[in-house]
Order: structure tokens, then C-alpha cells, then sequence
């Protein structure tokens, strides 16, 4: 198992959301790699967490990142943040730039799930993709 490439992805990913122009309309530089401090933007797009597992192969090594990409928002209902996660989607179907280490093989949308979070005033949808890279 190689997790060498974590860092890599995590940067391209950030790279690829943070330079959408459709993104950026919707969120403005309100993209993050950690929730972000003090009082939040209204609305924003938060890289979260991650697990990895071994996909190393007589090839090379490699693993298997489930990474999570979250929209939370103060606006009523859940109508912006499903047109901002819609966009992260889209974006995402995109290839990443170059890592500075590695390579993806895929990356593909698993699953989401939308909800009331904290006291209800916010809307949290939490989408989970799947990268596969191998360390070359």
C-alpha cells in the first residue's frame, strides 16, 4: 500500500474545485481543506474526510481513496446546496490536474446524503467519490 499519493490528490482536488468557474459563482473563495474558523461563509464547500485502503498490484503500488466533499449552507431548504453539490459533480467528472506525485486511474461519485445539521438552521450534503492512484 502506498499512501504517498494522498497529499497529491487532496492538493489537485482542492485545485480543480477552487478554479471552476461555476464553483467560484456559487461560492465565491469560499472553498476549503478544513472547516473554516471564526464565523463561516453562508455557504461553503469543505474537503472532509478520507479512508484508504490497498489496491498495490504486481504493477505498483496504489490504494483506493473515499474522500468526502462537503456543502453546508445557511439558505433555507436545500436548493442551494444541491445546485452548488451538482457543480462539485460536474467538476469532478473533469481530469484533475497533474499530481505533484502519482497518478488517478479514476475517480468516481459513490454516493450523498443531504441533511439538517446542528440545530436545523444549516443544510449539509456530504458526497462521497472514490479515486484509485498508483504511486509511480
Amino acid at each position: 500500500m502506498s499512501y504517498a499519493v494522498s497529499a497529491a490528490l487532496q492538493a489537485a482536488i482542492f485545485q480543480q474545485l477552487s478554479s471552476d468557474a461555476a464553483l467560484v459563482a456559487l461560492v465565491g473563495a469560499n472553498i476549503f481543506d478544513a472547516p473554516p474558523t471564526g464565523t463561516p461563509p453562508a455557504t461553503y464547500v469543505s474537503l472532509g474526510e478520507e479512508r484508504v485502503s490497498d489496491r498495490s498490484d504486481m504493477t505498483g503500488a496504489g490504494a483506493l481513496h473515499d474522500l468526502t466533499v462537503s456543502v453546508i449552507t445557511e439558505e433555507d431548504g436545500f436548493q442551494v446546496a444541491k445546485s452548488v453539490a451538482a457543480v462539485i459533480s460536474d467538476s469532478l467528472a473533469q481530469p484533475l490536474p497533474a499530481l505533484t506525485r502519482g497518478v488517478v486511474v479514476s475517480l468516481n461519485f459513490l454516493k450523498a446524503r443531504a441533511r439538517r445539521d446542528g440545530n436545523g438552521t444549516l443544510r449539509r450534503i456530504d458526497m462521497k467519490f472514490r479515486a484509485r492512484v498508483q504511486d509511480i
